[in-house]
């Protein structure tokens, strides 16, 4: 099996593309290094395809499950697939994992994992609130000052 990926300046590319892209025959990605922009991946086509296929199979999988009443099996793994979750009060676990298929499920429609990926950014950082007592303690506590109901315009 190939490794992972590989890291070369985007120059690189530039100056020898031959050779660069050769080394896809030993692994999965070239991630592009560039200075002034973000980083690129090259990688070839059917591999994309490959990845996008388990995506979507996966998504299917999940939505499946919780469509099968299967909850119970999914809230007892998400913590191997995302030991953040952990933190997460038990009454946002089944909002994570319903947030987590349907947004997978659009996603993958999409062709566009970046859904997924804010999704559970946005779900960590909620995560590490509820880890630390006092960062819970700041969000949660009443804000000063005058907190009447506000007036319509």
């Amino acid at each position: 099996m190939p490794a992972a990926f590989e890291e070369v300046p985007f120059s690189e590319l530039l100056h020898h593309p031959a050779a660069t892209t050769r080394r896809l025959d030993t692994v999965r990605a070239i991630r592009l290094r560039r200075r002034d922009a973000a980083d690129l991946a090259l990688m070839r086509v059917d591999q994309m395809e490959r990845d996008a296929s388990v995506v979507d199979f996966t998504s299917r999988l999940l939505a499946g499950l919780v469509r099968t009443e299967n909850i119970a099996a999914l809230r007892e793994a998400l913590p191997d697939a995302l030991p953040w979750s952990t933190f997460l009060p038990e009454g946002d676990m089944d909002t994570l994992i319903a947030e987590l298929v349907d947004t997978a499920r659009g996603a993958a429609a999409l062709d566009d994992l970046a859904p997924i990926a804010v999704l559970l950014t946005q779900w960590k950082h909620s995560a590490e609130v509820y880890a630390d007592p006092a960062l819970y303690a700041i969000i949660t506590r009443e804000p000063e000052g005058d907190s009447d109901p506000v007036r319509r315009p």
